[in-house]
């Protein structure tokens, strides 16, 4: 489990396709408190390490999870935002973030508002996930509260400290992203669904 605030930043070092996986290999300043069997959120995906070398360390992903996310996409020297998984009684400063993501969105807008930033994206509705106004969502494993609440569109409104040490910095208009909605209003829809 996590919380969707972003602990470091990691640097893609090697991507490798083995069959249907793809083995990433990043550098991390918390490479050296990481150990084997360990999950780490990418992105918002939870990733189990498989290697450490040095500063390096190494995650598999398999075709289920490359079919839901955005990391087919990723190049040797791109950035991505890192969470370890929550230790039991730590705070929750976020909300709860599996790093089960269920969907990518495209961002189609992007707004500096006088000091903080306003980023739209819009996703596919036909796999019938929703957000609500002032709810919870995942950004490429973000915790941000919702605004703008549509039918397959919403926005997050990001602060100058989020912006900066996150790679909200790097995003724009057109790039895809990786989307967990919250899983609260997940069981909710499904039993609402269920019922009708």
């Amino acid at each position: 489990m996590f919380t969707g605030i972003i602990e470091d930043l990691g640097t893609v070092q090697k991507l490798e396709k083995e069959d249907g996986n793809l083995h990433l290999t990043l550098g991390s300043s918390i490479t050296n408190e990481l150990k084997i069997d360990q999950s780490v959120a990418h992105n918002g995906i939870c990733l189990t390490v498989t290697g450490i070398e040095n500063n390096n360390y190494t995650v598999t992903a398999i075709k289920e999870t490359l079919d839901k996310t955005n990391l087919d996409s990723l190049k040797k020297g791109d950035v991505v935002n890192l969470e370890r998984a929550m230790k039991l009684g730590d705070r929750l400063d976020g909300h709860i973030v599996q790093g089960h993501v269920d969907q990518t969105a495209k961002c189609i807008s992007v707004e500096e508002e006088n000091g903080s930033w306003l980023f739209t994206f819009n996703y596919d509705k036909s796999l019938n996930n929703i957000t609500i106004e002032k709810g919870s969502i995942t950004v490429n494993g973000v915790s941000l509260t919702v605004v703008n609440s549509k039918v397959n569109q919403f926005s997050v409104a990001i602060i100058p400290f989020t912006y900066e040490h996150t790679t909200f910095n790097t995003l724009k208009v057109g790039d895809d992203v990786n989307l967990e909605f919250d899983v609260i209003g997940k069981y909710i829809k499904r039993l609402n669904d269920l019922r009708n």
